[in-house]
């Protein structure tokens, strides 16, 4: 027979397993209403001439900027922008805490000043998100392909509403992520760039294998290649994860007759501590030019 004890501890387990459970199922949800989105197009905009004068600039930062958005950008949907007005802003506002003595003493007051700072990082979102918008729209009306213009109907309504629209949807995904990060699993900003990255795995698989298949590459140059990416995944998970302990001695103190501290111990100094965020930073504001 069991002891109230035990049964209360497994009892503690599978609250707490439920619970995870409903975080999980949560940000699966959120991350399928993302990878929906990337699928519903700005208005005004011709598919067809679009991929085509997409296939022809994928090359450069342009591709690499498609990829965080999951795809999203060369369809032109409505979360073209994904996330990065919103990671610049953050990056902004920070910066902009060390420059501006007001805004550092912000930062100093706890929960009401991290409030404050949120906020203005959702005004700046807004505004990086519309001038991008805006870039993206005038862009957008100047691309051309074999079969006539990307824009059905150019002028301002459609830069206007084409701006709208982008801001919309980064706003959302900004609440999205906000949403994942308060009742999901992990940072819901990371996790929604990460989605998009990942969604364009299989593709990607799929046409080193089509390579293969034609003749354009070997299996062991294929296998070669795997290789790399397998061998740089790990040396990019062992550089995130490497760190500098810092040892710290804790001075001996007597209190009575008894002799406290002594001990050592360590300070983990992560060797990466800005991660991506400033190659995401130094891109973030040139990509409309490659429109």
């Amino acid at each position: 027979m069991a002891s109230p004890t035990t049964a209360s501890m497994d009892w503690s387990v599978l609250t707490r397993a439920k619970e995870l459970q409903k975080r999980f199922f949560f940000v699966i949800g959120a991350l399928c209403v993302y990878r929906l989105g990337t699928y519903i197009p700005v208005p005004g905009i011709d598919p067809h001439i679009l991929n085509e004068i997409f296939e022809r600039q994928m090359g450069g930062v342009l591709g690499v900027f498609n990829m965080f958005s999951g795809g999203a950008l060369q369809r032109m949907t409505i979360f073209a922008l994904a996330v990065m007005p919103y990671i610049s802003a953050s990056i902004i506002i920070q910066v902009l805490t060390v420059a501006i003595p007001a805004l550092g003493a912000l930062k100093k007051e706890g929960e009401s000043g991290r409030r404050k700072i949120n906020q203005y990082t959702r005004y700046g979102t807004v505004l990086l998100a519309a001038l991008q918008g805006y870039g993206i729209a005038a862009g957008l009306e100047g691309m051309v392909g074999k079969h006539g213009s990307a824009v059905l109907d150019p002028g301002l309504f459609f830069r206007l509403t084409t701006m709208i629209t982008l801001v919309g949807g980064t706003m959302f995904l900004m609440w999205l992520g906000e949403q994942i990060t308060q009742r999901g699993i992990g940072n819901g900003v990371s996790l929604i760039i990460f989605s998009g990255i990942v969604a364009n795995l299989p593709s990607a698989i799929g046409r080193t294998l089509e390579l293969g298949r034609t003749g354009a590459l070997s299996t062991p140059e294929i296998l070669l290649i795997s290789a790399i990416v397998v061998g740089l995944i790990y040396i990019i998970v062992k550089m995130e994860r490497a760190q500098r302990r810092i040892v710290i001695q804790y001075p001996k103190r007597q209190v009575g007759t008894r002799m406290y501290g002594g001990e050592s111990t360590h300070m983990p100094l992560k060797l990466n501590t800005s991660g991506v965020i400033p190659p995401i930073f130094a891109r973030q504001p040139c990509c409309p030019a490659y429109l």
